[in-house]
């Protein structure tokens, strides 16, 4: 066994140290996330955010995250407390075991010995794996909205439960495109297809499937203007309601890692990975060529974070049938339509940048639905007009 273990180490020890990697990023990240968070909420509001600890209060999240520890762990009675405990460690595993076949840096598809910027590289049905696993954190919300024994939190679990349903499909319905162009489910060679020029990025010949799969996406990390299951105004907490101390703070990390993990799917699969124009591929790179090519990646990355966390900070939260109606009536339609685009580009060998003239889809949705909303303010005005005449609203 030892013998093995040996013989093995060369290929063992780089998956060891990229597992290091994230077990020690990930929690860091999360805590100052939640710190730039802060800051540009504070920024869109006029306000000027947290600054007493530390230079800038640059260290508000570590005192953050020392009164957490330090928090009293209160256990409800009318728990079922196995579940309880278990629901929010079930939510953060499988978050960040969907990160195992994702790369965080510049991976060459002529795999060699060495660190690698990916826990296990060459998996070819990797984007697969990631989406099977990311979907199993709905059950630790389901589990904890069920375990927490409150209505409120229930409540929150089947939201959540009909959330992440209807969301997967459109999710699953915009990557098929992208697939069914590259011929692979392996996330590095779907990077080195968008290794030519800017316009072999994905999201200049799938506008539409970038924007489905960013929306459902976004819908699945459970953030504003989609976070139903834990809608403050009509639930309390939602799932979270019994949650504090530590066991909050798993949830927390769990949602997190979970935008993180978006962002880098964003990248990854539309904004061509690491690669840039006049950036060499990592395939037999020098050591600061790939380091370039991760800051180029990083920058992706935080660039498609700060659109996240600005939609939180400006747009009013959906009611649920509105949600729903986003994902069955938009985004399915849409998602469907795209793929049929690109079954007939394939099938005719016809150039994939004719897609591009798919962009008029979501146009021609957004007219339709200020249509219907035009309709609907005049169909109110006309009723109170009808009940009320001194009461009628005119929206001219």
């Amino acid at each position: 066994m030892i013998n093995t273990l040996f013989e093995s180490w060369p290929v063992l020890w780089p998956a060891l140290a990229a597992i290091g990697v994230i077990l020690a990023v990930v929690p860091f990240l999360g805590l100052y996330m939640t710190f730039v968070e802060r800051k540009i909420a504070a920024y869109v509001q006029d306000r000027v955010g947290p600054n007493r600890v530390g230079p800038f209060g640059l260290f508000q999240a570590i005192a953050d995250g020392i009164k957490i520890f330090l928090k009293e762990q209160l256990i409800p009675d009318h728990v079922f407390t196995a579940l309880y405990f278990l629901a929010p460690a079930f939510s953060l595993i499988t978050a960040m075991f969907a990160l195992v076949v994702m790369p965080f840096g510049p991976v060459a598809t002529d795999y060699k010995d060495g660190f690698r910027f990916v826990v296990a590289p060459g998996i070819d049905i990797g984007i697969l794996m990631m989406l099977a696993i990311s979907s199993l954190s709905a059950y630790g919300i389901i589990i904890g909205g069920w375990a927490s024994n409150n209505k409120y939190s229930i409540y929150g679990a089947i939201r959540s439960c009909a959330q992440f349903i209807s969301y997967e499909i459109p999710l699953g319905l915009s990557i098929l495109g992208v697939i069914a162009i590259t011929g692979s489910l392996n996330i590095e060679k779907i990077v080195e297809a968008q290794s030519g020029s800017l316009l072999d990025w994905n999201v200049f010949w799938q506008p539409v499937a970038m924007l489905v799969f960013f929306t459902a996406a976004l819908a699945e990390t459970n953030r504003l203007p989609f976070d139903l299951p834990e809608c403050e105004q009509e639930l309390v907490g939602g799932f979270h309601t019994e949650y504090s101390g530590i066991k909050f703070v798993l949830y927390f990390l769990a949602e997190y890692t979970h935008i993180v993990t978006v962002s880098f799917l964003t990248a990854l699969l539309f904004l061509g990975g690491w690669h840039f124009p006049g950036l060499p591929g990592p395939s037999g790179a020098s050591t600061p060529i790939l380091l370039l090519g991760l800051g180029v990646l990083l920058a992706k990355v935080a660039l498609v974070v700060l659109v996240i966390i600005l939609l939180r900070w400006s747009l009013p939260r959906f009611r649920f049938d509105q949600l729903m109606g986003l994902a069955w009536k938009g985004l399915i339609p849409l998602g469907l339509v795209n793929l049929v685009g690109v079954a007939i580009v394939l099938s005719l060998g016809l150039p994939k940048h004719l897609l591009i003239a798919t962009v008029i889809l979501p146009v021609l949705a957004a007219y339709y639905s200020a249509a219907k909303f035009n309709a609907s303010m005049a169909t109110t005005d006309a009723m109170r007009q009808g009940l009320s005449p001194q009461g009628a609203v005119s929206y001219e």
